[in-house]
């Protein structure tokens, strides 16, 4: 078949929910929130430039399940009954055109930049790397009855994410954010019920599906999105991951994005994508390929891939090998929000996707650039103003600071707690 009817085949989940095509929006950082994490007229702006370009599913950008806790600054954040009234505008642009837009929950857990919360907190007091320590500061060990306490944050937020009209829910367990650190025996050091052995490490993230499923029901579709691998010495490796993938299949979860990294390793971005992937990979477009055809060597549930994709027929051949159900495409879409449409159509990405670099090894590792340069065209569409892919990534950079500072947490404003 040729790509554009591989890619326009609906896709039937097992929770019964039909996605219109195969294409996936993956989750990119937008940072349009209030200061007081709410949903506004921005994310309504560029969420409907998406469901018009022709996307099958779309992921938003990290959701904070905690107010005390953000990623960065401008995270919308559901954590309350109050919250809802915001994201219903929200929701309704995203799901036009029988789009399915799923809300990405996730806490950043030590992966938080220094001054933008009053604390980390993660499941053991690792510090970062030396290098990184000037940004990020060694958290503080979750406590048994905080680790509960989040555990019921994530259901109460995807609950009120389906009560606001949303489509589903996806689980950020990649790239080094809480649930990948629960994961991940780097940064998961503890002996008790929630650390020591792989089993244990999972514990956190069943729990969340557990408690999520509960309070959504059946039919309501919940997702992940998971590393491969950290491609971190000591980190969360393959082995682990397929036992995890195994895990989640048992327990119910309706889809599973697969990629990998961490800001100490950020492979997602395709900065270090040279010397973490194999030439077989690459020459195949997708970064995480060869990985998903291990995973489906074990499970049935539906898989995606996200990262690396140039192409329509890169795309359709990713399909056709049976190693994955949808494909996941994401900065494309913020230089070009119709770009689904030109794939439907058979027709490649007008611009090309390559890293953004400050020049400064320690930003350009880390892999932050990556975020703020295209979260900076996001920001553009959400005001009704065309993406720039000429921008610099210096005034970015500037902007990222300026940011930093306004939104520190001594300035930012109290919310109310959820019940």
């Amino acid at each position: 078949m040729v790509a554009r009817d591989v890619l326009s085949q609906p896709f039937a989940l097992p929770c019964g929910q039909v996605v219109k095509n195969r294409l996936l929006k993956s989750a990119m950082s937008e940072a349009l929130a209030t200061r007081e994490g709410h949903a506004t007229p921005e994310l309504v702006r560029l969420y409907g430039a998406w469901a018009d370009g022709g996307i099958g599913l779309c992921i938003t950008g990290n959701v904070m399940v905690d107010h005390r806790a953000l990623g960065e600054p401008g995270n919308v954040i559901i954590e309350a009954d109050t919250d809802v009234a915001a994201l219903r505008n929200w929701a309704q642009a995203a799901t036009r055109n029988s789009t399915q837009c799923w809300v990405q929950l996730n806490h950043p857990g030590k992966q938080a930049p220094k001054g933008l919360n009053r604390e980390t907190v993660s499941p053991s007091a690792v510090p970062f790397r030396p290098e990184m320590q000037l940004m990020f500061a060694t958290p503080r060990a979750l406590t048994d009855a905080e680790i509960r306490d989040l555990i019921a944050r994530f259901a109460t937020a995807a609950r009120l994410v389906q009560q606001a009209g949303f489509t589903g829910v996806q689980i950020h367990g990649a790239h080094g954010y809480l649930v990948s650190q629960f994961l991940s025996p780097h940064h998961n050091c503890r002996t008790d019920d929630w650390g020591g052995t792989p089993e244990k490490r999972r514990r956190f993230v069943l729990e969340v599906l557990q408690a999520m499923r509960a309070a959504v029901g059946a039919e309501f579709p919940i997702g992940i999105k998971l590393n491969s691998a950290d491609f971190q010495r000591g980190g969360f490796t393959e082995e682990e991951s397929l036992d995890t993938i195994r895990a989640l299949a048992n327990a119910g979860i309706d889809l599973i994005e697969i990629s990998g990294g961490t800001y100490e390793a950020p492979v997602m971005t395709g900065v270090k994508a040279r010397t973490a992937v194999k030439d077989s990979t690459r020459q195949r477009e997708a970064y995480f390929l060869e990985f998903a055809e291990k995973a489906r060597l074990t499970v049935r549930t539906p898989l995606v891939v996200t990262g690396g994709f140039r192409s329509a027929q890169g795309m359709a051949d990713a399909i056709a090998s049976g190693a994955v159900d949808l494909v996941g495409v994401a900065r494309a879409l913020a230089v070009e929000p119709d770009l689904p449409n030109r794939l439907l159509a058979g027709q490649d990405p007008l611009q090309v996707i390559k890293p953004r670099t400050t020049g400064l090894p320690a930003i350009d590792r880390s892999g932050l650039m990556e975020t703020a340069w295209y979260s900076a065209q996001l920001k553009r569409i959400g005001r009704g103003q065309p993406p720039r892919p000429g921008m610099s990534p210096w005034r970015v950079l500037v902007g990222i600071v300026w940011e930093q500072l306004r939104h520190g947490r001594a300035r930012a404003p109290k919310r109310l707690r959820a019940v």
